[in-house]
């Protein structure tokens, strides 16, 4: 049970206090509520971009690294298609610095014409060298735009192509800041070694001077229903053949959320997995073999890929494939191998809340999902789960019409 509290400023800050003492450490993770599908669909990549903006120094502190350093502290952000997510760890004792250092940020970045060339060189070094020159590294640039029509999920976190981070304007940055990087549209979790009083004056202090931004109102556009198996085959330079089926499903936010994660650890977590036993280790068809859900926000994807085994043809590694995703449909899961499952998802959660950055991002996602108080009723949810609901979600998701499939070939 992880024990918190919640504040809010006036500006619209939420805040939540978590304190844990068994760890000299304070952590402060900070959550905007804006991702890549916020972004204009002439625009994209800009959610991305500000991760990096955002370390380049603001007004009053021209380096945001150095300071925080100096007093042993270290940070770092990752951006989704729903959220950007910036965090910190410090000493407990230097609080403040961090503090300062956020709010200085958040109030006043440095919109400086050399920080954005800087920025924008750096981005666009990393869309040629992890999307275009990295084997399988343009996979999310393929298959996202095959499953989604309308929904802005139809591109990448790095953004649609280069060109739209090389021709971004400093006006149009500004902009994007102004609408989302304000206190009214992110959470703040303060973690570690400290006290709520404490929290409470440097919140006070440090962040309700902040201007409130515009209240967002999100209107994006609803994916239709799939009713077509959808597929694309290009060839590349890379070692082996690879297959990627994408399989639409549920929100995070659904009550069926959890089954359908569960679907992806009965089919592939560890060795004792369903595609690893049959399809790697039996049958020998595969090098690699993975299920996943991306959590997203909104109705999101069920992903099956795999690293085809030398001499194996694309036919007969899909057909492998849809034969074990059959039998989620027609047979139901076993008790013992639900429990399994149970366990797993169980100690890994225990686990992933050892570590204080882990609980203060946790929580901050929890609140933004509707509620902080999740972060404890995630576990119940899933060990609430029927195998019956675990074949009907099978049903619902494994259909062909409901799949875009991407045929990776190797160069012959």
């Amino acid at each position: 049970m992880i024990k918190y509290e919640k504040f809010e400023l006036s500006n619209g800050l939420k805040v939540i206090f978590h304190q844990d003492k068994s760890t000299p450490i304070a952590c402060i993770n900070i959550l905007y509520n804006v991702g890549a599908r916020d972004e204009n669909p002439e625009q994209t990549g800009f959610a991305h971009l500000f991760e990096h903006l955002m370390f380049g120094g603001s007004i009053n502190i021209p380096s945001f690294d150095e300071p925080l350093q100096r007093v042993g502290g270290e940070n770092n952000a990752f951006t989704t298609n729903d959220i950007t997510n910036y965090y910190l760890t410090l000493p407990a004792e230097n609080l403040e610095t961090g503090f300062w250092l956020e709010s200085d940020r958040m109030l006043s970045l440095a919109f400086s014409d050399k920080s954005l060339e800087v920025q924008r060189s750096v981005v666009i070094e990393e869309f040629k060298q992890r999307y275009l020159n990295q084997p399988y590294g343009d996979v999310w640039l393929l298959l996202r735009p095959m499953a989604y029509k309308v929904h802005p999920y139809k591109w990448d976190t790095i953004g649609k192509e280069i060109a739209h981070i090389e021709n971004a304007k400093m006006d149009d940055v500004k902009n994007f800041f102004q609408n989302f990087y304000c206190p009214n549209n992110a959470i703040m979790v303060v973690a570690g070694n400290v006290e709520l009083e404490e929290v409470k004056r440097l919140s006070e202090k440090w962040f309700s001077p902040i201007p409130k931004g515009p209240d967002n109102k999100r209107a994006l556009p609803v994916e239709p229903a799939q009713t077509e198996a959808r597929s694309l085959q290009v060839e590349r330079d890379v070692p082996v053949d690879a297959i990627y089926k994408a399989y639409h499903m549920c929100s995070r936010h659904d009550k069926e959320y959890y089954a359908v994660d569960l679907i992806s650890d009965i089919l592939s977590r560890g060795n004792s997995s369903r595609l690893h036993n049959a399809l790697i280790k039996n049958k020998k068809l595969f090098g690699d073999l993975h299920a996943y859900v991306m959590g997203d926000f909104d109705k999101g994807l069920f992903v099956v890929s795999g690293k085809l085994s030398q001499g194996v043809s694309m036919e007969e590694a899909d057909k492998a494939i849809d034969e074990e995703l059959q039998k989620m449909k027609s047979e139901q899961v076993t008790v013992d191998e639900l429990q399994k499952v149970k366990n797993k998802m169980e100690a890994a959660h225990v686990f992933g809340e050892i570590e204080v950055l882990n609980k203060a991002t946790n929580l901050a996602i929890a609140e933004l999902l509707g509620d902080a108080d999740m972060i404890n009723k995630e576990v119940e949810k899933y060990l609430a789960v029927t195998a019956e609901q675990i074949q009907e979600q099978a049903n619902a998701i494994f259909r062909a019409e409901n799949c875009s499939t991407l045929y990776y070939n190797a160069k012959k």
